[in-house]
């Protein structure tokens, strides 16, 4: 899918300039076209695909998970890139490939920056290699140069992400130790809220240093706390942080219940104004250290079914938030064993149909256009 202008404004519309009562033009170039992310993270179905794992369709068909997922509605792809040197392989190159079967496929295009060279998450978010003994400005200038250089390769392949989040679960900050931020009181004065968010705003810059029309999303890990919330996007209004969308992870094993979830979005939305998605979510297929295992009970058994009932109704959560502000979820890692879309020999398991009652069908299928605005005299 071509990410034509139109589909940009359609998107900008949906993150919070339109409401239920507003009429738009019906353009005949993107039919059945909706921005609403039907997501998952795709990181690693290219490398998957590298290694010569075959995948099939619930029905057994040999195909792509590139093809599987899209044909059951999935309309967004997730990416995420590390510096290099990197052992996950999350490099530009790497990148640029995934983001072409993106567009090859038709997803519209999210891309998470790890600002490492591994995992970087609450627990862990080290300073890359390249970028190690270097001053509080010097680190400001790097994550600016690696942004903008990345992104800007995207843009010249006409591979442009529609939505670019600057760190990976953040809410305790980026670039251990200079950007670290804490929450307790004894550790307050520890806490670098001015470099954090300084080193947030070189990476911002870059991204609109390449393309004004591309939306920034803050990515933290607390879908379900309201008082993280509340501390942590006051701190981004207080220190001038200018971003689109908040991004959270929502994991029932570590973030609370999906009434939780449903508080927390709305007090967000309505708290901070901006849109939110539930940009990492996940469920086993099997029995969990977390739950099964160790005997604690989960709002769904941990089957395959539970597994697509789960991310039903995460859906049905966003999709009910207040101000029409929820735009999506995104699963987190359709390739990764019971937590993932697959079975052990490649096929698709049920909860790639999760998003379908919403999402499909992907085509008008009565042979008609969508404006249908001929005359009679037409018909003849």
């Amino acid at each position: 899918m071509k990410h034509t202008p139109q589909i940009l404004i359609a998107l900008t519309l949906l993150l919070g300039a339109c409401n239920a009562g507003e009429k738009t033009e019906l353009r005949e170039e993107i039919p059945f076209e909706n921005s609403y992310c039907f997501g998952a993270d795709l990181s690693f179905v290219l490398q998957a695909e590298q290694r010569g794992k075959s995948f099939y369709d619930t029905d057994g068909t040999p195909a792509s998970p590139w093809q599987i997922m899209r044909s059951h509605g999935f309309n967004w792809g997730r990416l995420m890139i590390c510096s290099e040197p990197s052992r996950l392989g999350q490099n530009i190159d790497y990148v640029l490939q995934g983001a072409a079967k993106l567009k090859e496929h038709g997803y519209h295009f999210a891309l998470d920056y790890m600002l490492s060279d591994d995992w970087s998450n609450p627990m862990t978010q080290p300073v890359p290699k390249s970028w190690q003994g270097k001053s509080g400005k010097e680190l400001e200038q790097c994550l600016y140069d690696f942004v903008f250089s990345t992104l800007k390769q995207l843009k010249d392949a006409d591979l442009l992400p529609q939505i670019v989040q600057i760190g990976n679960e953040i809410s305790n900050g980026i670039l251990w130790p200079y950007g670290r931020v804490f929450y307790s009181p004894e550790k307050a004065d520890r806490s670098h809220w001015e470099e954090f968010t300084s080193l947030l705003k070189a990476g911002i810059k870059a991204v609109k240093d390449v393309d004004s029309g591309v939306q920034i999303m803050l990515h933290a890990d607390f879908g379900g706390d309201r008082n993280f919330s509340s501390i942590f996007f006051s701190k981004m209004q207080e220190y001038g942080v200018d971003y689109d969308i908040i991004g959270y992870s929502f994991y029932p094993w570590s973030h609370g219940t999906l009434a939780d979830l449903r508080d927390n979005l709305d007090y967000t939305i309505k708290t901070f104004g901006k849109s939110v998605i539930v940009i990492e979510t996940g469920y086993y297929s099997a029995p969990s250290d977390y739950f099964e295992k160790k005997g604690h009970m989960a709002a769904f058994p941990e089957t395959e079914e539970g597994q697509r009932q789960w991310l039903e109704a995460v859906n049905e959560v966003v999709m009910g938030a207040a101000d029409h502000k929820g735009l999506g979820v995104f699963w987190w890692e359709p390739m990764f064993g019971a937590r993932g879309f697959f079975d052990k020999d490649g096929k698709a398991r049920s909860v790639v149909d999760a998003f379908r009652k919403y999402a499909l069908p992907l085509d008008r299928c009565d042979g008609n256009p969508r404006i249908w605005d001929f005359e009679d005299e037409d018909k003849r």
